[in-house]
């Protein structure tokens, strides 16, 4: 494990380039360092490492992750949620805990949103009857992270969406001022609008949204 991950370093150090990390650590108001890697370059730098015969072994990812969300530049983030995603026909019960501290820990939309949408919404494909008693316990969490996860896990469902517990997440969360929230609940309305636009638009009739929340809703019915 420890020679995957210092391989893995010495790759992205050969190829990192401190003006383009200067200009990304500013887009993230300077929360995380970076090695200065385009998104294109990083993949190609990292492709040899996702490779299926070279991938450590499912038991050995939680350790990884947690090392990769140790390291003070956010390409390993980026690198270790990805490399999770490399796992999703192997998902297990245990699974949802170390999703949660990817959420938790370095918390900021461009790592958030992937987990969401990708990782735990896939983990409640699996176990659907979960979904309530974690939903229920992020949206009492106080942590905004936890709670936009609980909105967007089901992002790309599509006719599979559970509307009764999207109407509750996002009930329970009006009248907040967080940005974040008040945007992805505008994000997945507007996405639900792709397959049920009839479903959307009597939902924003029936409750006060925010400002940008609505607006984001409604923005492919109009």
């Amino acid at each position: 494990m420890k020679e995957y991950i210092d391989t893995l370093t010495l790759e992205f150090e050969k190829s990192q380039n401190p003006e383009i990390a200067l200009g990304q650590k500013a887009y993230m108001r300077d929360q995380f360092e970076y090695y200065g890697l385009k998104t294109t370059l990083r993949r190609v730098l990292q492709k040899p490492f996702l490779n299926k015969a070279y991938l450590p072994t499912k038991k050995e990812l939680g350790t990884i992750v947690i090392s990769l969300w140790s390291k003070p530049q956010r390409d390993y983030q980026y690198f270790g949620q990805e490399l999770a995603y490399c796992y999703l026909k192997q998902t297990e019960p245990k699974d949802i805990e170390l999703f949660e501290y990817m959420v938790q820990h370095k918390s900021w939309w461009d790592t958030v949103d992937f987990i969401a949408t990708k990782l735990i919404g896939n983990y409640f494909k699996h176990y659907p009857d979960k979904r309530h008693a974690y939903v229920k316990r992020w949206l009492s969490s106080e942590n905004i992270w936890l709670q936009r996860s609980a909105l967007l896990f089901q992002l790309k469902y599509k006719e599979e969406i559970d509307t009764k517990l999207l109407r509750t997440t996002i009930n329970s969360l009006l009248g907040t001022k967080e940005f974040f929230l008040n945007k992805a609940i505008g994000w997945v309305l507007r996405e639900y609008s792709r397959t049920n636009p009839e479903w959307v638009e009597q939902f924003v009739q029936e409750n006060t949204l925010s400002p940008l929340s609505k607006k984001e809703a409604l923005r492919l019915l109009k």
